[in-house]
Parts: C-alpha cells; sequence; structure tokens
C-alpha cells in the first residue's frame, strides 16, 4: 500500500542532474503513451540482463528454503539460484526503514521485499503483530501515513524538534514557551514558513533516524494505525503521484502507490528537501525490480489483445 507518485519525463540523457530532477516532475506533463511505453527509461537503473537470463530459464530454487520461485524469493528475502547476488545492485539509504507488513497481505504480491532485497543494510520487513516499541525513539522515528495531522517532508525538521525521548509537546505553543530538545531556540522569522527557518540547517533536517512504512492493502491499514505502539509518531505524508502498480486495488485512486514506489519518493523527497543535495539518481535502483516486472506484465498484456 501506499501513497501518491511524481514521475519520468522524456528528456536527453545528457541532462544530467537537471534531467533527474525534472524527471521526478509531476506525470500531468507527461504523455499518456510516453508513459504507458516505460515510465522508467529516464531512471538511472542497472542493467537487467541478469533478470532477463532468470526470465528464459523460469523458476528456480530459493538457495535458502529450496522453494520455486521467480526471480527472488519472497519468504527469504534473497534472489534464486539462477539470479546471482553479486549481479543485483545495492542502495544505501541515508536513513532506516522498518516496514510493517499486515498478516493477511499475500506475500508474492508485496513490493516490499524488493526493498530489503536492494538495501538490505538498511530495511527491515516486521510481519504484524511482532513489531518494535518506538516510543523511546519518537524524537527520530516518523510514520509516513496521511491524515489530519500528517506533515509534508519539507517540514519535518520544524515538527520533530518537539519531540523528545519522553513523549512530545501537548501543544504547538508548549513547545515554543520551552523547547525541549538542548538547542537554541528558533522562532520562525516573520513572514517565513516553519520549514523555510528550520529545515535549512542540514543537522536539523538529519535528526530523523527511521521512516516507517507500513505494507497492506488500503481496507487492511487501519488495525495497524491504531496500535498503541505507533500513537504519538510523527507522521508524513506524501506529495500527489501516480502509481504504476500492475495490481491496483479496486475502486482506489491511483494515486495509492505500492510500497516500494512510496519508499523512493520518499527518499527522492527527503534528498533534495532535507539534505539539500541534487538528486542525481542515487535510489533508482530501489525500483530494478519492480521496473522490469512492469514491463514483463505489460508485454504480457499487450500479447493476448
Amino acid at each position: 500500500m501506499s501513497l501518491n507518485s511524481s514521475i519520468l519525463l522524456n528528456e536527453d540523457n545528457a541532462q544530467g542532474p537537471k534531467r533527474n530532477t525534472e524527471c521526478l516532475e509531476s506525470l500531468e506533463l507527461q504523455t499518456p503513451s510516453s508513459l504507458q511505453d516505460n515510465p522508467f527509461q529516464q531512471l538511472q537503473l542497472a542493467s537487467q540482463e541478469v533478470l532477463e537470463k532468470a526470465k528464459k530459464s523460469g523458476r528456480s530454487k530459493c538457495p535458502r528454503c529450496s522453494s520455486s520461485r521467480m526471480f527472488y524469493c519472497y519468504t527469504c528475502f534473497v534472489p534464486v539460484e539462477t539470479v546471482p547476488t553479486k549481479e543485483i545492485p545495492t542502495v544505501k539509504l541515508p536513513l532506516k526503514i522498518d516496514i510493517i507488513k499486515h498478516p493477511n497481505e499475500t506475500d508474492g504480491k508485496s513490493t516490499a521485499v524488493h526493498a530489503k532485497l536492494l538495501a538490505p543494510d538498511d530495511v527491515t520487513i516486521y510481519k504484524y503483530p511482532c513489531i518494535p516499541e518506538y516510543e523511546e525513539k519518537r524524537h527520530e522515528i516518523a510514520l509516513i501515513f496521511p491524515g489530519p495531522n500528517s506533515v509534508s517532508v519539507k517540514d519535518i525538521a520544524f515538527h520533530l524538534q518537539k519531540y523528545t525521548k519522553k513523549g512530545v509537546c501537548a501543544t504547538d505553543d508548549d513547545c515554543f514557551r520551552e523547547p525541549l530538545l538542548k538547542q537554541a531556540k528558533i522562532e520562525p522569522e516573520e513572514g517565513k514558513k516553519p520549514h523555510q527557518c528550520i529545515s535549512s540547517s542540514r543537522s536539523e533536517g538529519t535528526r530523523l533516524k527511521k521512516i516507517i512504512f507500513i505494507d497492506s492493502t488500503w481496507n487492511q491499514t487501519n488495525k495497524i494505525i491504531t496500535d498503541e505502539r505507533l500513537q504519538g509518531l510523527l507522521q508524513i505524508e506524501l506529495k500527489t503521484r501516480k502509481t504504476c502498480f500492475w495490481r491496483h486495488q479496486k475502486g482506489k485512486p491511483d494515486t495509492y502507490l505500492s510500497t516500494i514506489e512510496a519508499i523512493y519518493y520518499f527518499l527522492v523527497d527527503y534528498h533534495q528537501e532535507i539534505l539539500k543535495e541534487s538528486y542525481n539518481g542515487q535510489y533508482d535502483n530501489l525500483l530494478f525490480f519492480f521496473s522490469f516486472m512492469h514491463t514483463l506484465i505489460k508485454d504480457a498484456k499487450c500479447s493476448l489483445t
């Protein structure tokens, strides 16, 4: 499950950083035909030749549980025997990610495993209700989930400063009356939005250490989001973007992203809005499996028409 999308303009590959930024602009700027052809064509992806070879070989064994799988084992989080691990790209993330998976979410249909396969050192998958206690570290953790109290990525630093290891302010006024963190009090300058005053300091923005994603259908999220262990966490809502997921949830808008899409778009926004660095495709390979499977399924559908 998840939230939204910004995607990929057709542009000359020589554009460099500018191209990557523009590739992540709004989908409304892209024609439907170019989107259907290959919405991932401007991403900086590693060679997918290893997946092409595995596709021709068919299903293979998981090296751990010996189950028959295609490309990777979605229960052991490892590539199958016909997909050498050394030929799979790895992505280094700027913070840790916890994925809380609904127990009724079908393993083989979830894209959460893509994140674990491609960023194994930074991603942990939990099956609900077996999740960590987050209360003691709520000052450095945020939950990706839309809601009335959700904030944008650019405002993370401003809102995260209200949290301490023991709790949060009762109100915004309480936070400003007596800052809870050991730092100089920063009041918003007149005429400026909170994020313009606070997130300009990189050290402020990088206080965030971990992001939590919920992996489930939208109809299943209520059980997890209301869990007491997730209460009081800062909630973040992503920009509105459109999904490319082939398993679109019936009756839901196309702004509901798959889990791997939500992770990818959050990291792109975080890189640009919090780390204040130009985006040059650093996290594109998180869509390594997703983009290949998207093309595979699109081609299969076309062959049936």
